[in-house]
């Protein structure tokens, strides 16, 4: 398993201290008595920005009722009145308190802040994404990577079984922790259906316009990465299921395994074409490290175009991740 050094986190007290770890459990945060009447929207301070991402802000922060520091989310202020990115955000958090797996974040709460903007707080979890790990790729045993993958890939074992599809699987979303766990990150893009079976997205196209109408997913064009896209996500296929997520994880193996993204192009029209049409090259042609044939295979597998050529659950694909490759 992947190990390493924990990020040095600080929080900044009312004095301007910084040299505290936030980390470390005193008897004053322990035994701080509990006010008599709760206000909970002064309930967090110490606001430090973490990421800024193209639609949402993301903090750090601490709890004063439970003297502990947790990750903030919401929306960009630009976009904080936006109904289609604020049905974005509840469906995220409310997916992530959903799934209660090992593998993926816990979400505490779900809120509005004292001007009634949407926020939702989680587990602040500190550790290195998978992209900055494949950084410096020389670094680690293609062992410890594919571990990562196995844990992944039964985080969304587990979100398919409860009708969920993450359609946002790359390096970027994925987390691996000091304490060896690995983390699967940002729920924004999860497909979801009626209790009939019915998909509400598929209602928001207006077919008018080529389905480049307002969608959950879509709002005039692709949401997520590209190149750990699967051909069914591109063309926005209402019939998309879990096997969509196992070409986003074939994808990520690819990359482990050479690291090139199997679709190519300088443009985003070029790479939409390669991922559509082109067979990738074999990982084996162009890694600089010998490659395992089982690994290799399962990886071009896994990225057939056609679904029914794919490993068909991510529990199969965990079975084959955890055969003697090496």
């Amino acid at each position: 398993m992947i190990k390493f050094p924990q990020r040095a986190g600080l929080v900044e007290h009312a004095e301007g201290d910084t040299s505290v770890p936030y980390d470390v459990v005193y008897l004053k945060d322990t035994d701080t008595p509990l006010p008599e009447t709760i206000n909970y929207r002064t309930r967090y301070a110490y606001f430090k920005t973490i990421a800024r991402g193209g639609k949402s802000l993301i903090m750090s922060c601490k709890d004063l009722h439970l003297s502990r520091v947790v990750c903030y989310k919401t929306l960009r202020p630009e976009l904080a009145n936006d109904p289609i990115e604020q049905q974005r955000l509840l469906r995220e958090a409310r997916v992530s308190a959903l799934l209660q797996h090992p593998n993926t974040v816990p979400t505490y709460e779900i809120g509005r802040d004292s001007k009634g903007k949407l926020y939702f707080t989680m587990k602040l979890v500190h550790g290195y994404t998978l992209r900055e790990v494949l950084d410096y790729r020389e670094r680690y045993d293609l062992t410890q990577l594919v571990e990562v993958l196995v844990q992944i890939a039964q985080a969304l074992q587990y979100a398919h079984t409860h009708g969920v599809i993450h359609r946002d699987v790359k390096p970027e979303n994925i987390l691996v922790g000091p304490y060896g766990e690995v983390l699967l990150l940002d729920w924004g893009l999860a497909k979801v259906w009626h209790p009939d079976g019915t998909d509400a997205e598929a209602h928001n196209v207006d077919e008018k316009v080529g389905g480049t109408g307002k969608t959950m997913t879509g709002r005039g064009k692709l949401q997520g990465s590209i190149c750990y896209m699967s051909p069914e996500q591109i063309h926005r296929d209402t019939g998309i299921d879990g096997r969509a997520d196992v070409f986003s994880v074939g994808s990520v193996l690819y990359e482990i395994l050479c690291g090139e993204n199997p679709a190519v192009g300088e443009s985003m029209a070029e790479l939409k074409r390669s991922a559509l049409e082109d067979t990738p090259v074999a990982p084996s042609s162009i890694s600089q490290f010998p490659i395992p044939e089982r690994l290799e295979a399962l990886a071009m597998q896994c990225l057939s175009k056609d679904p029914n050529l794919r490993p068909q659950t991510a529990a199969e694909l965990v079975r084959e991740l955890n055969e003697d490759w090496r």
